[in-house]
């Protein structure tokens, strides 16, 4: 069972205007709530103009609406009337990253702070999506370009930590979490990506206690519900699990982490043929999800069919050698192979890399 690596909350904000003026409103939003915003003026004073202005606005009447598509058109007309237009751009950004058009919003956010190099909301929102495609270098240098401007905003910190996790600097992703947190205790993003941090250490306790508050101010956050079902898991509770995964897909059914965790704990239930066609599902909406290899595995592998159950534990090595057990489990299915002594060579790499359960095994069957 994977444990939900740390949630790239989407702090994109929006820009806003109205006819005559154009109001530079920036938004920082969480994908399903908390709003801040702050107002800076800019005048505007031809008919072009003016017809942009009445474009963007209607573009952004479509994106609170969520109707993204629409939304791209206004906003392109917009651009169309004023070819200069940096906020049309950072919205049009926002709406493609919200129709899952992550190349198009990289473009367009681009484009934005060509247009206007001090567009700190544009640098913001470039870095979400620059993590979410896998640059955190680049995610990191855009964040770091606006430092001194959102230094003291609780989800700038919070996205600062996600983004030095993805980095591998825990002690740096620590601080910027407990910086937000200072800045407002009761920012459920920071305290349930703080505590998806803390598991991975195995800090379990104040993992909880992170979880647990996250869910106390907002008992429909996915990534914490996932979270809690993760360290209910841990300590052996699979059906209380399941309750909470299942809470977590409710919220966000196409999440390939949930789906693989909830496959995880039905394999655990003795419900295998439930079990497939959920990981089979989260294998489709993200491939590359070692840890969703590693289920498939163990399905396979419960199912007597070692060749199948080893091919996917390779692939999960390959993918992420990092994955808790997974030599435990290649050799294993080596066993099941009759290939006895590639199986206490994979023990042997376990239990270099801590893992318990591969140095009883290897202790007891390879003399």
């Amino acid at each position: 069972m994977n444990y939900f690596p740390i949630k790239p909350y989407s702090f994109a904000k929006v820009t806003n205007a109205m006819a005559h003026s154009l109001f530079r409103v920036h938004i920082i939003r969480q994908v399903l709530l908390l709003i801040f915003i702050a107002i800076v003026f800019i005048r505007c004073g031809n008919n072009t103009t003016d017809e942009a202005a009445q474009f963007f606005l209607k573009g952004n009447v479509q994106l609170q609406k969520r109707e993204y598509k629409e939304a791209i058109r206004f906003y392109s007309e917009a651009i169309a009337k004023k070819s200069d237009f940096a906020d049309a751009y950072n919205n049009r950004g926002l709406a493609k990253f919200r129709d899952d058009d992550r190349e198009g919003a990289l473009a367009d956010y681009t484009r934005a702070v060509e247009l206007d190099p001090d567009f700190g909301t544009a640098y913001f929102n470039r870095a979400e999506v620059l993590l979410e495609t896998g640059d955190a270098a680049g995610s990191v240098s855009d964040l770091m370009r606006i430092n001194k401007q959102y230094q003291d905003s609780t989800f700038y910190q919070t996205r600062l930590g996600d983004v030095y996790v993805r980095l591998g600097k825990q002690a740096e992703a620590q601080a910027a979490y407990d910086r937000a947190l200072q800045l407002n205790p009761d920012n459920v993003e920071a305290l349930t990506n703080r505590g998806a941090l803390l598991y991975s250490q195995k800090a379990y306790d104040q993992a909880g206690e992170d979880i647990q508050r996250a869910l106390r101010l907002n008992p429909k956050q996915d990534a914490a519900l996932n979270n809690q079902s993760l360290l209910l898991a841990r300590v052996g509770n699979f059906a209380e699990a399941l309750v909470y995964v299942e809470r977590a897909l409710a919220l966000q059914p196409r999440q390939p982490y949930y789906l693989n965790n909830k496959a995880y704990l039905l394999l655990k239930l003795n419900r295998a043929s439930e079990a497939l066609p959920v990981v089979q599902e989260s294998l489709q909406r993200d491939d590359r999800n070692a840890w969703a290899h590693q289920t498939l595995g163990l399905y396979y592998l419960s199912q007597k069919q070692a060749d199948k159950a080893l091919t996917e534990f390779r692939q999960t090595e390959k993918l992420d050698a990092s994955v808790d057990q997974v030599y435990y489990y290649i050799g294993l299915a080596e066993q099941a192979l009759n290939q006895q002594q590639a199986a206490c060579e994979a023990w042997r790499l376990g239990e270099l890399a801590g893992d318990e359960q591969a140095r009883k095994i290897r202790a007891q069957q390879c003399k």
